[in-house]
């Protein structure tokens, strides 16, 4: 039997010892209780980041969404690089088809026979629709011509990498582009300026894709035709801004056709191989010597000489332009006898260069030195008061207008600028008979 001292220490060390146990094991579930709600609770702030973070981008987390925004991404991409580059595809073929450095030639050369029929002032926005409408009528003429001209092309090493014969552009893709850029450029020169303009754009294109452009393969005569195609642009530009056809109009076309005689003779003699690979009938493929091709451009050369007295004479331009005008055409005419005495590719290349300098510089002497129809009708009235005082003859006060204007009573032949009967319009057959109104 247990004494009672001794049982009573066991309950009690069996007491403490629970106590003990029970007290580690609620500090134990406190701390666990704790560590516990504290993770619970950087897990929600992390769930709750997450959550907000991926309710933008859900798509991100579903492969399948993935690959369908990843495909259409491409396939945009895709639309825009197709488009982009179709685009410069047709751009740049409907630029090698329009020659459009020659149609800028052309522009340019309208552009300036618009300015010398102006008279006093230019109305800057008819000479833009004037060099559009030329630029539209010249891209469709160059474009047509491409197209007649295909198989020619294709055997040139010159033109063999043009849009049509390289394929790059189809022939039914080429014909539509001409007509709509034709047509629309006749009617925007005949609602924009005036018919005659718009009938002188129509008659070139129609002269040079239909009538220049088969010539070529017919006779050499094609050159001169050729020349007459290059001679209506100024006409044009002329026509568009005074709505006439003048002798002193004529100037502009005139140097144009001549001046392109010695130009494409020298780019004929320097590519005979290429045109005759083409099947093309260039009067220098008749001339094995060479010496007939130098001897009309030189003639040609010589005929641009009397171009800056006439253009004064008429009243185009001051008399500065004279002494300008014929020390560029002897720089030319010496180009081309260079080449007529010794017919080498070196000297065809440097009249070739001269005609390509000449064209601007005669075009911007023209236009510095042209003469208004204030200045003109000035000093008109100066001369026949100067010369009416001189001879005694009676003087007359015109009073219709509002300013009294003096003039002298002059014989019909005693005109500051009588008809001119040696100037010939041969070049331009199919033109008006132009006007000899002078003041």
């Amino acid at each position: 039997m247990m004494k009672p001292k001794r049982s009573v220490f066991l309950i009690r060390k069996c007491c403490g010892l629970n106590l003990v146990q029970s007290m580690m094991l609620r500090r134990s579930s406190v701390t666990s209780f704790c560590s516990n709600f504290l993770k619970s609770s950087h897990s929600h702030n992390l769930n709750y980041v997450r959550s907000s973070s991926s309710s933008s981008s859900s798509s991100s987390s579903n492969p399948h969404l993935i690959a369908s925004s990843a495909t259409a991404l491409d396939i945009s991409s895709k639309a825009t690089t197709n488009f982009v580059s179709l685009t410069r595809h047709y751009g740049r073929c409907y630029w090698e088809l329009s020659k459009a450095r020659l149609s800028m030639l052309v522009v340019a050369t309208s552009g300036t026979g618009f300015v010398l029929g102006s008279g006093s002032a230019v109305d800057f926005s008819a000479l833009s629709w004037t060099c559009l409408g030329t630029m539209m009528v010249a891209a469709s003429a160059n474009s047509l011509n491409q197209v007649f001209e295909i198989n020619n092309d294709a055997k040139m090493k010159r033109t063999c990498q043009r849009p049509l014969p390289s394929g790059r552009i189809t022939k039914s893709h080429a014909i539509g582009w001409a007509s709509s850029v034709g047509i629309a450029g006749t009617a925007l020169l005949a609602t924009q300026t005036n018919t005659l303009a718009a009938g002188l754009a129509a008659s070139n294109l129609i002269l040079y894709a239909f009538v220049y452009t088969p010539l070529k393969q017919i006779h050499h005569v094609n050159t001169w035709v050729g020349a007459v195609v290059g001679a209506i642009p100024p006409l044009l530009g002329w026509a568009a801004a005074s709505n006439d056809i003048s002798l002193n109009g004529m100037i502009l076309p005139a140097a144009l056709y001549f001046w392109q005689i010695p130009h494409f003779m020298a780019l004929a003699y320097m590519c005979r191989s290429d045109y005759a690979a083409g099947g093309f009938k260039m009067y220098s493929l008749a001339d094995a010597s060479g010496h007939r091709t130098a001897l009309v451009a030189l003639r040609n050369s010589i005929y641009l000489i009397p171009l800056g007295f006439l253009a004064y004479d008429w009243g185009v331009t001051s008399r500065w332009f004279c002494l300008e005008s014929t020390v560029l055409t002897l720089a030319i005419s010496g180009a081309a006898f260079s080449f007529y005495r010794n017919r080498t590719r070196e000297k065809a290349r440097r009249m070739f260069h001269a005609s390509l300098l000449y064209l601007p510089v005669f075009m911007t002497g023209l236009l510095i030195h042209r003469r208004s129809d204030s200045e003109q009708s000035l000093e008109d009235n100066a001369k026949g008061f100067v010369k009416s005082a001189s001879s005694g003859e009676p003087l007359e006060l015109d009073d219709n207008s509002d300013n009294q204007n003096i003039k002298a009573k002059r014989p019909y032949w005693t005109q500051a600028r009588p008809p001119v009967s040696y100037a010939s319009v041969a070049p331009f057959p199919f033109l008006p008979a132009p006007s000899y109104n002078f003041p």
